[in-house]
């Protein structure tokens, strides 16, 4: 599926600029928006009439991590379906043991390179 509206939620500002520079450099035409702070991130999202097509979420951030976040997600009525592709370093054999029945789109761990990162989303975002 095509994604054409993308919500990057990552406190981390380096690894967000890298993301975001990384879409732009595919050309395929996405409206990302970026919030560092999982509590607002919910808050927006929960009070938006227009709600992203995909979220990357990342696991390791402070009050709130990702796997906490992802479950407000998916139970609320209105952001369940939304599809989420949980994004951090720990290993996928670690994420999938803390993730486990939750339902997410894909894991992928924080590349070590912008090369691969580019890999990584040009596979997740194709028609």
């Amino acid at each position: 599926m095509l994604y054409r509206s993308i919500l990057l939620i990552d406190d981390d500002r380096e690894d967000a600029e890298l993301f975001m520079e990384a879409v732009d450099q595919l050309n395929k035409n996405i409206l990302l928006r970026w919030e560092s702070s999982p509590q607002t991130a919910l808050e927006e999202l929960r009070g938006s009439d227009k709600l992203p097509e995909l979220i990357f979420l990342d696991y390791n951030m402070p009050r709130i991590n990702g796997l906490e976040l992802l479950i407000s997600l998916k139970n609320d009525a209105r952001l369940k379906d939304i599809p989420v592709v949980m994004i951090s370093t720990p290993s996928a054999d670690f994420m999938k043991s803390k993730i486990g029945q939750h339902n997410i789109l894909a894991y992928i761990s924080k590349p070590n390179s912008f090369g691969e990162l580019l890999s990584q989303l040009d596979s997740l975002l194709q028609p």
